[in-house]
């Protein structure tokens, strides 16, 4: 199963041009902030949004391009919203059964399918209830199967778990996951959250303003990002730079001594937030790469706190510290502190 995709399509006046080429199996994650063209994309795969130019192929079967436009119910895909959008006066087994039918297959091993599906998932002793009497997660559940219970080449996930509360998230992220490595077509799955990403997903692919940014496999990504965004996302501070002598590269905050330089060209600085120590005075000690920063927030996450700082130029460090040292330092919005970073824990790799 191959899915072979160059969506190019527009939504009013804003424009989406990307390629994706997945193999079965294959599960990526479409990452960008709001606009981006996220949504755009799976619409374009499933036949909700007409392409301007491109085409989308899976399996050598061409489902669009500037000659053919398949509708939607002739396309082998399934969908997964945020809301479940399941049939409220159907039973759970009933609805996931209405894909099958609707295609062809009589009732019976329709709803036979039906079960297999929901057990796979957990939910086969809930079949006969219906979505009111099913909680948020089971619910989700049951949208899945019935996505699922078509044989779908493309499976098509669209922030499918927003809407659940943490503890349900974190269950159903589980039963996806599992369910994901059993099957053999594409998965393509919008998402907001990098843990759901780096989790579910095999492949990343970044998105912004309708372009790819970055994509590549999750290890890969995680460690050298390349666009601000992409860094958000994974939490790391990043800054475009320029080789000087020796281990130095030029940054925005300033020469930044690094843990070893082997390119020449322009360049990507980061380090992690855990890297940066703060303290009330400038560090003495053995050679660091110290600024005077500005706090802009603090953000308790149990034990830890992440820290936003602003250099005197207006550029930002983010730190990761405990909160004992929170507490020592009295850190809050307008405090002054000096923010150090080992010259081992930066990494400058070509841009």
């Amino acid at each position: 199963m191959t899915l072979d995709a160059h969506i190019h399509t527009r939504r009013g006046t804003f424009e989406v041009e990307l390629p994706l080429v997945l193999e079965s199996g294959s599960v990526v994650a479409l990452l960008g902030p709001n606009g981006s063209g996220k949504t755009t994309t799976i619409d374009a795969i499933s036949g909700l949004l007409p392409l301007t130019g491109g085409h989308v192929r899976v399996d050598g079967e061409t489902w669009a391009d500037a000659h053919t436009s398949l509708p939607p119910q002739e396309r082998r895909t399934g969908l997964v919203a945020a809301q479940h959008l399941l049939f409220p006066h159907l039973t759970a087994i009933d609805n996931v059964a209405f894909g099958p039918v609707s295609r062809g297959m009589r009732r019976a091993p329709a709803r036979q399918r039906a079960q297999r599906e929901l057990e796979v998932l957990g939910i086969g002793h809930l079949g006969e209830r219906k979505p009111s009497a099913l909680s948020q997660g089971q619910s989700q559940r049951a949208a899945l199967a019935r996505a699922l219970a078509t044989d779908p080449a493309v499976l098509l996930l669209d922030e499918p778990l927003s809407a659940l509360d943490p503890t349900t998230r974190a269950e159903v992220r589980a039963v996806l996951g599992r369910r994901l490595a059993e099957f053999d077509g594409v998965t393509v799955l919008v998402t907001h959250d990098p843990l759901d990403a780096l989790t579910l997903a095999n492949h990343l692919v970044f998105i912004e303003d309708g372009r790819i940014v970055q994509s590549g496999p999750p290890a890969e990504v995680i460690a050298r990002p390349r666009d601000p965004y992409v860094a958000h996302v994974v939490g790391l501070n990043l800054y475009p730079g320029k080789p000087l002598d020796g281990s130095v590269v030029a940054t925005d905050l300033g020469p930044v001594t690094t843990s070893g330089l082997n390119h020449e060209g322009p360049s990507w600085v980061t380090f992690a937030p855990a890297s940066v120590s703060l303290y009330a005075e400038r560090p003495d000690g053995s050679p660091r790469n110290v600024f005077h920063t500005t706090v802009n927030s603090v953000e308790v996450l149990g034990q830890l706190a992440r820290v936003r700082l602003t250099t005197a130029d207006d550029h930002a460090i983010v730190a990761e510290i405990t909160t004992v040292s929170v507490a020592d330092l009295r850190l809050q919005t307008g405090s002054e502190v000096w923010a150090s970073i080992k010259a081992a824990e930066v990494i400058a790799y070509p841009a």
